[in-house]
């Protein structure tokens, strides 16, 4: 592990119960391939197979799922070079890292919509009624954007995580760690000049909507987005190898420990089935028939697709206040990656084919990995 954050995104140009024996170790069975509709046939329906399973097998990755949604109508195919599992790989949840921080953008919309919030509230004040705003303060529109003057992670972060750095270090920072860090110190830079990627400031974020809404978090965030959707496959926490596929370093064999969040829950804490991936991407492509949306979460739906900044040359990075939004010869497509020690996920749809895509893997990012590029040019080319 670098000092790089391992939940960043990393978009492009952007031991399990009975180990198999030698012979399937050596000869992973050909993905599986699972059909929500089963009379979709035909010639694109076959081309969409044939491409899927070769993601799964090019992602080269212990246990792998691409599950992709048109329209409504769902195929998922599941591999991996771990062999057959006692449990089908698309039943566990997993780890997504950051596109975790698409549900707290979602959240943070909802309460907005809602009226409980505007989103220009001053996050200290939040976390401490007594203090004063201050004349350039970091706002919550600020944290979820990247444009707070935070770096990515709180300053004694590294001094603190160091013993646990390749297992969990995350979870040597709690809550109370990272916003005393941020009561404690100033922003880098004047809060709203300069985009910098922070999970130190999406995790302030998270406490300061806990403080604000007087609930605790994962309350908070099921409450809000995970129950009106029907998310019952989303979780913060790990449960055991029955429900929670296992992480794998770089060689893909070493298991590593379910990921902690500590502090950093609002950051990239989620852990979800392939399925419930998918429905929080469906809810996206049509919030007014989103099962168990509520006006204000429908309408949070569509404003995150919304773009709120462009920065870089030309302004061609755009972001909304939950994704990435690339453009395509056909329309904008939204998504998120993300990365833990031992997992990756990708997250993305496009409006304009009503495609969705979530993919996840359980192997450690590695240099010129393929695994999120290859979910990237998936959507790119739906």
């Amino acid at each position: 592990m670098t000092g790089r954050s391992t939940l960043e995104p990393r978009p492009a140009p952007v031991h399990w119960p009975g180990e198999p024996s030698d012979d399937e170790a050596a000869r992973p069975p050909a993905p599986a391939l699972v059909e929500d509709a089963p009379g979709v046939h035909g010639r694109v329906a076959r081309s969409l197979a044939r491409r899927l399973a070769e993601a799964v097998e090019g992602s080269d990755a212990p246990d792998v799922v691409f599950a992709v949604s048109r329209h409504g109508r769902r195929t998922v195919m599941s591999g991996g070079t771990a062999g057959r599992r006692p449990l089908p790989r698309e039943a566990l949840r997993y780890e997504v890292g950051s596109a975790g921080k698409t549900f707290t953008g979602l959240l943070l919309a909802r309460l907005i919509h809602s009226g409980a919030l505007t989103g220009g509230e001053p996050a200290a004040v939040l976390l401490d009624a007594a203090r004063p705003a201050g004349a350039h303060p970091v706002t919550l529109a600020h944290l979820i954007t990247h444009t707070s003057g935070l770096p990515a992670l709180p300053p004694g972060f590294l001094r603190r995580a160091l013993p646990a750095w390749h297992t969990n270090p995350y979870a040597r920072f709690p809550a109370e760690q990272v916003v005393r860090a941020f009561l404690r110190h100033r922003p880098r830079h004047r809060p709203g000049t300069r985009w910098c990627y922070s999970n130190y400031g999406v995790a302030v974020l998270g406490h300061a909507l806990a403080a604000a809404t007087g609930t605790p978090w994962e309350r908070l965030l099921t409450e809000q987005v995970l129950s009106p959707l029907g998310l019952t496959g989303t979780t913060l926490h790990a449960h055991g190898p029955e429900t929670d596929a296992p992480g794998h370093a770089k060689d893909g064999r070493t298991p590593v420990p379910a990921f902690d969040a500590g502090g950093f829950q609002a950051a990239g804490a989620v852990r979800a089935t392939p399925g419930d991936l998918l429905a929080f991407l469906e809810a996206h492509l049509d919030p007014a028939g989103a099962e168990g949306a509520s006006p204000s979460l429908a309408a949070a739906l569509r404003a995150v697709r919304r773009p709120v900044l462009r920065r870089g040359l030309t302004h061609r990075h755009v972001h909304t206040i939950a994704w990435f939004r690339h453009p395509t010869d056909g329309g904008p497509m939204y998504f998120h990656s993300g990365a833990t020690l031992g997992q990756q996920a990708f997250l993305g749809f496009r409006p304009d084919t009503g495609t969705a895509l979530a993919a996840v893997c359980t192997r450690r990012f590695r240099a010129h990995d393929p695994f999120v590029a290859g979910a990237y040019r998936l959507l790119a080319e739906a």
